[in-house]
């Protein structure tokens, strides 16, 4: 059987405790990995802390290290302005050590480096074939000597999105270019389904589910709220600036709950919620807005949103287009009145909702981790076995 490790983060956690991106797409790829029939099998595996949360998700086993301190601020900038003189970033290196440490005593896999690139570089004497899995523009403060040294004995360069890879492209020297392959995210259909009954209510309720930070354009929404004049529509807010439901609020957090009291409209603040509860977070909805400013690379919300029938209004940023495909509403980004009219326009034609979740549930079950897995599966059948 084939292993493949999945190298997160240090101090990152695989479990649904947490909201981070990272562990739940490599919990959707294990966990259609372990479905899969076909042959060579690939056995999957997690390389972990020794103190992260649990329940951890049982989908990968567990290569467990101990965790050192991540690097400071200061550490990140040294190491910014030695990786310009083509300096190995000794803080990043010495951050992720350990974990390439306990790679070290395993047997020869495919290791997927999920954001790091420090990775390779500090794998390259050893016998696994190593992914680089990019899920953010990572690559955007490496220069191309520092690609070549780092990156130069990676076996591909997997981005979640068109649109990533061909950012990453323009980041990287000629030689390295070749090895960019995409492989979208994917989503638990079975997990995030539609609400069962066709309840009619009062208000038209429209979620947004995210991080409360500027980037994720809450805010937008909310400007969106103060001009539809409409008492049949509802906002739910879901989301804390992190991942702790109970930190204080954080000072754009406290703005967004004035902008609520200045629309008029009913809105309601949800924290921070763990994954399992999102789903029937989402089918408690009408409608999901993702009015993000900054160039999401995929958006795993929006995948999950559209498995529970929900049309979806988002900004027309990033690799949002290849997520929503022809199901969804694709708006300006920091267009308050657009997204006031989408929503408008929704909550007047129930019908066009009725279409539109069809098409978006459709639209889900076609890019499921299945689907996700199997993309993923033909890169590493063509790197050949490691």
């Amino acid at each position: 059987m084939t292993r493949v490790i999945h190298a997160i983060t240090p101090g990152d956690h695989y479990s649904p405790r947490t909201g981070s991106a990272i562990p739940t797409v490599v919990n959707g790829l294990a966990a259609a990995a372990n479905r899969d029939t076909g042959e060579p099998r690939f056995d999957q595996a997690v390389v972990l802390g020794r103190n992260t949360f649990m329940p951890r998700y049982d989908s990968a086993s567990a290569i467990e290290f101990s965790d050192v301190p991540a690097p400071s601020s200061g550490e990140r900038i040294r190491d910014a302005v030695l990786a310009r003189a083509a300096v190995p970033r000794s803080a990043a290196a010495r951050y992720f050590r350990p974990l390439a440490e306990v790679l070290a005593d395993e047997q020869p896999a495919f290791v997927l480096a999920h954001n790091a690139p420090i990775l390779p570089w500090l794998l390259r004497n050893s016998p696994h074939k190593v992914v680089l899995y990019a899920h953010n523009d990572i690559l955007r403060s490496v220069g191309h000597a520092e690609a070549r040294r780092t990156l130069g004995t990676v076996s591909a360069i997997v981005c979640v999105s068109d649109f990533l890879a061909e950012q990453t492209r323009r980041h990287l020297p000629r030689s390295l270019r070749d090895r960019v392959r995409t492989v979208g995210n994917g989503v638990d259909c079975a997990q995030f389904q539609p609400r069962r009954d066709d309840e009619s209510r009062h208000r038209l309720r429209v979620i947004f589910v995210g991080r409360m930070i500027e980037l994720k354009g809450p805010d937008v929404l909310l400007a969106a709220a103060a001009r539809l004049h409409r008492d049949d529509v509802e906002i739910v807010m879901v989301g804390s600036h992190g991942f702790d439901r109970d930190a204080p609020l954080t000072a754009y957090e406290r703005r967004l709950r004035a902008l609520a009291a200045a629309s008029g409209a009913p809105v309601t603040f949800e924290p921070f919620s763990a994954r399992n509860r999102l789903a029937e977070l989402l089918r408690s909805a009408d409608v999901m807005v993702v009015p993000s400013r900054w160039q999401e690379p995929s958006g795993l919300i929006i995948g999950e949103g559209m498995a529970c029938g929900l049309p979806v209004i988002a900004s027309r940023v990033g690799g949002v287009p290849e997520v929503i495909g022809s199901a969804g509403i694709l708006i300006p980004s920091e267009d308050p009145q657009a997204l006031a009219r989408s929503i408008s326009e929704l909550a007047d034609n129930r019908e066009l909702r009725r279409r539109m979740g069809i098409d978006a549930r459709r639209h889900a079950s076609d890019h499921d981790w299945a689907w996700a897995w199997a993309n993923l599966r033909g890169v590493l059948t063509e790197l050949g076995s490691p």
